[in-house]
């Protein structure tokens, strides 16, 4: 008994010392695996720090790259030779290989990180800025049918920032009355409000930029008073169109018209605002709104000396007219959707980053009515309404697709192509202002004058000589576009375009996108610089480019290089 006794106690304290060892190999492993973690995650939030502190670089606000993966340092070696360009291989130069592939890379890492790149802002009151809180008055919730609208006036999206007081401001800047929001993210414009009411529960969507605001609901329209500006507040000036020839009948071509003694421009502008017409049309005491039409284009202006003598009273008075935009939108082609069915012809909207491409397709939305599609994700861009830049670049719901790529693989992937091409100089100065400053903004002396801009020229400048040889190569069907033709001559050059993309449009809707032809990515104005951004050098490697690449134009029986190109 006492040996049974003696074994048991034994072998209990053999489990006691085994079941301790296992508890502290247990709190070791755990110890362990907690530190590891905590250690991963420090790595984690470093990188994204020195991440976030690259996409906010000083001087290098645009340096994140959003709207397209191409990197000048992808590819650093030169191409087409320091002498004259030669054509490139059958299956593409080692330098345009490496680079392409090298895009791809970049393109992957951005689709991971594109939505990192505007934070949201934060929950809270301190979440809106000063201008976040809104003013005027709510007006209510109502109907809102995309197809017939009555708040017809500028129509803009932010799908990241949008609040009631950005949309108030902008409708207010425009010389609306009412501001309208939907689905949290739409901005809707106009002088009288919808008809029908709706209950208030239904205008639910929340602001996508402030929080606990009402910004409307599917089919909901959250109306609310613009606020009106100040007399010596900022406010969209009235732009001076030109003097023409007045249609024969003008209270036939005009809907609206007023007869006020000592009128003047601000009270032609503001009444033919209040009716939501683009026109203001002055002839003596006269004033006419409208819209451009076939009767009367706006495209052959008169001599403004014309004008001057009808006001004086002389026999040209019923012959001229003073023609002015004002803050209105000219809505006649600004709705759009999507293709109903998928495509059966793959078209690309090809060109060489900075030569026009964002330009280009708001053109071509407005003028067929449909989203076009891009081969990369901007979010830029998607949060100012370009709704194609999220629809998967091959789902052939959209009108044509943007690419900015070069690679045979990629070219033969299209049916066909529009290939947008702008002369090189202005090429490179714009993508050069977008890559360190956005899409509206300029470049500082500091980006001109440093390094970034020869290693720039460098790699770009050849980029854009073998990005058209190789559409010109290895593309099935093509319709060359120069962007100077585009911007001379826009309504015949959209018209050829439209006709490949084998859409038919109304020649209103045409005179439509020509009176809204900038569009929203228009840098403001030229931004001049005291000194020449092109060396001697430069100039003569990229006058070689240019030779090489009208020559290969007019070897595919194209019309070559406008004669501006060359020389500089």
């Amino acid at each position: 008994m006492a040996k049974a006794f003696f074994r048991l106690q034994k072998f209990v304290r053999r489990t006691q010392f085994l079941l301790f060892f296992l508890t502290a190999a247990y709190l070791m492993a755990g110890s362990l695996l907690l530190l590891q973690r905590s250690r991963l995650v420090m790595q984690q939030g470093s990188r994204g720090g020195a991440a976030g502190q690259r996409l906010e670089e000083p001087g290098r606000p645009g340096g994140s790259e959003p709207r397209s993966p191409q990197s000048p340092r992808a590819a650093p070696g030169p191409a087409l030779g320091a002498g004259a360009p030669r054509e490139p291989a059958p299956h593409g130069p080692r330098w345009l290989s490496n680079r392409n592939s090298e895009l791809r890379r970049l393109r992957r890492r951005w689709l991971h990180r594109a939505g990192e790149q505007e934070p949201l802002p934060a929950a809270g009151p301190r979440a809106g800025s000063r201008g976040a809180v809104h003013k005027g008055t709510y007006m209510g919730c109502f109907t809102h049918d995309s197809s017939e609208r009555t708040l017809r006036g500028a129509v803009f999206y932010d799908l990241r920032k949008m609040t009631v007081a950005h949309c108030q401001e902008a409708c207010a800047e425009r010389a609306y009355s009412y501001a309208g929001l939907a689905q949290g993210a739409e901005c809707y414009c106009g002088n009288s409000l919808p008809a029908a009411a709706a209950p208030g529960r239904e205008c639910s969507s929340e602001c996508r930029g402030q929080r606990g605001s009402e910004c409307g609901g599917l089919g909901r329209l959250s109306v609310y008073s613009a606020q009106p500006r100040p007399a010596g507040g900022h406010r969209r000036n009235v732009i001076y169109r030109g003097c023409f020839r007045a249609p024969e009948n003008l209270t036939d071509t005009f809907p609206a018209s007023l007869i006020q003694p000592n009128l003047t421009v601000e009270m032609c502008s503001e009444f033919c605002s209040k009716k939501e017409f683009p026109l203001a049309v002055i002839r003596g005491q006269e004033c006419h709104c409208g819209f451009p039409t076939r009767r009367f284009p706006l495209r052959e202006g008169a001599d403004g000396r014309r004008c001057s003598e009808g006001s004086n009273g002389s026999a040209a008075a019923g012959q001229y007219c003073l023609v002015y935009q004002t803050p209105v939108q000219d809505t006649r082609c600004t709705d759009r959707k999507f293709l109903t069915t998928k495509s059966k012809v793959f078209v690309a909207l090809s060109s060489f980053p900075g030569a026009g491409n964002t330009w280009a397709r708001h053109l071509i939305e407005h003028a067929t009515g449909y989203y076009t599609g891009s081969y990369y994700f901007d979010g830029a861009l998607y949060n100012k309404g370009f709704k194609g830049e999220k629809d998967h670049w091959r789902s052939r719901r959209t009108i044509c697709v943007k690419t900015h790529e070069s690679g045979r693989t990629e070219i033969e992937m299209f049916d066909s192509a529009i290939l947008l091409i702008r002369n090189p100089y202005r090429s490179l100065m714009a993508e050069f202002n977008r890559k360190y400053a956005g899409h509206l903004g300029y470049a500082t002396d500091r980006n001109w004058k440093g390094k970034e801009w020869p290693d720039f020229v460098s790699s770009y400048g050849s980029w854009w000589a073998s990005h058209v040889l190789e559409w010109l190569k290895y593309g099935k069907r093509l319709l060359v576009v120069h962007f100077e033709e585009l911007q001379r001559s826009l309504v015949p050059t959209l018209r050829a375009m439209v006709r490949f993309l084998n859409v038919t449009v109304s020649e209103e809707r045409l005179l439509c996108v020509e009176n809204n032809r900038d569009g929203n990515f228009k840098r403001p104005g030229a931004k001049q610089k005291d000194f020449e951004p092109f060396t001697q050098e430069m100039k003569e490697l990229i006058n070689k480019y240019i030779l090489t690449v009208d020559e290969a134009l007019r070897g595919r029986n194209f019309s070559g290089l406008p004669r501006e190109y060359v020389p500089r």
